[in-house]
């Protein structure tokens, strides 16, 4: 019977897989995170930017134009916030799993030391739980890559239009 909850995944994947597991909720919260901010608050940022940057009288002058690169300076700040974190999570998760991979790999050599001989049955319990912790680490990372690389497309493309929205006046 295939696993019927994540208490007998984890289980079978070994220690090492609650790591990955704490990684991964942190890494999803941070997910989140920026789909929240990028949906709720950044609008309003941008269109917050956007009024102050109009109601200025004087839009051409070097300190106008320090003011427009301090504005753009801050959102974009923010867009980023969460980001490096989350590029430091992605690697941590398959490096976990070859942690997990060695670990039931050297469960399969105790086996056949203490046995003295190739116990099949108990050696496949090791061989799962190294499989398990593999594939949880690639899991996790291949779900956060996408997102950190659209994340960061975004703040990128979005910095580029608030370039373009706090457009300045031509010196006269």
């Amino acid at each position: 019977m295939p696993f019927t909850g994540i208490q007998e995944f984890v289980d079978a994947g070994g220690w090492v897989v609650w790591w990955i597991l704490a990684t991964a909720v942190t890494l999803w919260t941070l997910i989140a995170e920026r789909v929240w901010w990028f949906w709720k608050v950044f609008p309003q940022a941008r269109a917050d930017a956007a009024n102050r940057w109009q109601a200025r009288r004087e839009r051409s002058s070097w300190t106008a134009r320090r003011i427009r690169t301090a504005m753009i300076g801050e959102l974009s700040v923010a867009m980023n916030a969460t980001l490096p974190m989350m590029r430091a999570l992605i690697p941590i998760c398959p490096l976990l799993g070859l942690l997990g991979t060695v670990g039931g790999m050297l469960e399969v050599f105790d086996v056949m030391a203490i046995k003295g001989r190739s116990e099949p049955r108990a050696m496949a319990d090791g061989v799962s739980q190294a499989m398990i912790a593999t594939l949880s680490g690639l899991a996790v990372a291949l779900s956060g890559m996408y997102s950190a690389h659209h994340y960061t497309a975004r703040a990128r493309r979005e910095t580029d239009e608030l370039q373009s929205l706090l457009a300045l006046e031509d010196a006269k």
